[in-house]
């Protein structure tokens, strides 16, 4: 990779494919990590979910230490956790602790949704408060406080008055907000921390949410200036027809979800099936509205439409990530990709 593109970095879910377990999810997640730190990429991010037997990655900041215990010069980080499930403090505890251990290597990337289905959020909580987006900037900031980035334009909260994440402060991590609508963006920007896009979701708010961001963002003791990162999922194989056929468990994966079905990820023969029964049907006409791997292509073709997103949204960094049955696919895809981004 070269100066004249946008960092490349990974998303990883630690996905479960059929006839494996967690244990293997985890050990495949910590070989990409591996592979991405020896490529070149710049950070490696994973993602809380809950009780959904096709994600082992449940505890970011557990993932987390053990994936920067396992790799050398790329920052480890959470596409994200989940804010609502979580006390303010006991998250940014937690990655204050990350960053002592792992100095200049730890990205504390935040979310407003919960990651899984409201009875499991509210196990997690305790209680059925704070669930909704209301209490979600208070505790944003609280997180931002503890962590010793406090933001002028906001007294602190009695929490942040009284406690502190890192009772012998050195660095902190690098914290961004992460969102899949304009509020997020808008959020962002009011505070001035770095935010993600979560474009691989769909792409029904891309460039209106990384516009405001830009244009209503208020500098911080911390960022200066607007700084943006975009995501894609992306799968990279010879052929067009090839990467078409191995993302087909993205695209059952992601009818499944919208459809309460989820289970662990088939294989590309399976899903080729699955998607031949649902032809004609109403889950057909769901699953066409739906981004699956939205850019599965040759590496040539990918670098050019991977362009044409960090061109329109202005986006700073890029970050790929890949649903498939092996990580194999997984590795090769982001061999390519940082052959390619030349």
């Amino acid at each position: 990779m070269t100066d004249n593109r946008v960092p490349l970095s990974v998303l990883d879910l630690a996905t479960v494919r059929e006839d494996s377990t967690s244990a293997d999810a985890l050990a495949d997640t910590t070989a990409l990590a591996r592979a991405a730190d020896d490529l070149g990429f710049r950070r490696f991010w994973v993602a809380e979910h809950h009780n959904m037997t096709a994600v082992a990655s449940t505890s970011p900041a557990v993932l987390i230490a053990h994936l920067a215990a396992s790799t050398k010069n790329i920052r480890v980080g959470s596409g994200g956790v989940m804010l609502p499930n979580h006390p303010a403090l006991v998250v940014a505890e937690q990655f204050a602790m990350l960053e002592a251990l792992h100095p200049g290597r730890i990205d504390l990337g935040i979310g407003r949704a919960p990651g899984t289905d409201p009875a499991t959020a509210a196990a997690l909580r305790r209680t059925t408060d704070g669930l909704g987006a209301e209490q979600f900037p208070a505790e944003l900031l609280d997180v931002l406080g503890l962590l010793g980035q406090s933001h002028p334009a906001h007294a602190p909260s009695a929490l942040v008055r009284r406690f502190s994440a890192t009772p012998a402060q050195g660095t902190t991590p690098e914290v961004w907000l992460l969102g899949s609508s304009t509020f997020s963006a808008r959020l962002a920007a009011a505070l001035g921390v770095r935010f993600a896009y979560a474009h691989h979701f769909g792409a029904l708010q891309t460039l209106e949410a990384m516009a405001a961001y830009r244009a209503e963002f208020r500098p911080s003791p911390e960022l200066a200036a607007p700084h943006a990162m975009v995501s894609a999922s992306v799968l990279i194989a010879d052929s067009a027809a090839e990467a078409a056929h191995l993302a087909g468990p993205s695209r059952v994966m992601a009818i499944s979800l919208r459809t309460g079905r989820l289970g662990p990820i088939v294989s590309p023969d399976d899903a080729e099936g699955i998607l031949a029964q649902l032809r004609g049907t109403a889950a057909d006409e769901l699953l066409a509205s739906l981004p699956g791997t939205q850019i599965a292509t040759t590496a040539d073709r990918a670098v050019v439409e991977l362009d044409k997103l960090v061109d329109e949204t202005r986006a700073d960094e890029l970050l790929v990530t890949s649903t498939t049955y092996d990580v194999a696919t997984r590795r090769t895809t982001l061999e390519r990709l940082a052959a390619a981004w030349t």
